[in-house]
């Protein structure tokens, strides 16, 4: 059974890399929205059809590079979101990795929603953002150092084309790449016969994620001794989880 879930992405392609779990959520009955804290205009069309393709309803929250903080007016924006979207599970990047992540703005960015959801709760700035308390979800965090995972072979299709949708993400990527590895030595990770074609940035960074995207689900599912799926969406969640009985 599906159940309420809201994702906090800072960049906006977070939102195909989670998108797994928010797609089977859909398609249990559930609703799931992700707000993106950072995104270019001229990004939102891909980010929008991207989270289409998934069932995903996105909205731009329109911060300002360089400048997120933890301040008060920026806590009650995500405070009323948090509110009016009465989440039964909240979806960011892990804090434990955020801080040592050198894209700019992401570790302001895990303090401004640890702040606000925690506050979402409390009765914080009740006249400001007129809506009643909603008590803490239950917190996911992508991140490489999973406590569980979400079997998504049977969505990945979704995920990938979701993530053809974002040609601004993947020309970032390779220009990144390719300022950090030699470009010979980046074709020779693209599989068949199109390492050797003449491609985009567009097209190299499209091809690029697919290995690397690929690579990370597999570590965490198949390669992973014991793992009962082939394709794992790792997650760690925050706190410990309550059982009635032993999960087999």
């Amino acid at each position: 059974m599906g159940v309420r879930i809201l994702q906090l992405a800072t960049y906006g392609v977070e939102i195909v890399e989670c998108g797994g779990a928010l797609a089977k959520n859909v398609q249990a009955g559930g609703y799931s929205e992700a707000a993106v804290l950072l995104s270019r205009p001229q990004s939102w069309p891909e980010v929008t059809k991207a989270a289409e393709i998934l069932g995903v309803k996105v909205s731009f929250l329109k911060f300002d590079y360089g400048n997120v903080n933890a301040d008060f007016e920026s806590k009650k924006k995500l405070i009323h979101l948090i509110r009016e979207s009465k989440p039964g599970i909240i979806i960011a990047q892990d804090p434990l990795e955020g801080y040592s992540d050198l894209d700019p703005d992401r570790r302001q960015a895990m303090l401004l929603y640890l702040e606000a959801i925690a506050l979402a709760g409390r009765r914080f700035a009740l006249d400001e953002c007129e809506l009643e308390p909603h008590p803490i979800a239950t917190i996911y965090y992508m991140t490489h150092h999973p406590n569980c995972v979400v079997d998504v072979s049977d969505v990945w299709d979704l995920k990938e084309r979701a993530m053809d949708e974002c040609k601004s993400q993947m020309e970032f990527s390779a220009m990144m790449l390719s300022r950090r590895v030699d470009e010979d030595l980046l074709r020779k990770l693209i599989s068949g016969d199109q390492g050797s074609s003449p491609m985009s940035p567009v097209e190299l960074g499209r091809e690029l994620h697919r290995e690397m995207d690929k690579a990370v689900h597999l570590v965490h599912g198949i390669r992973g001794h014991g793992s009962r799926c082939v394709l794992g969406e790792p997650y760690r969640r925050e706190g410990p989880f309550t059982l009635q009985e032993l999960m087999v």
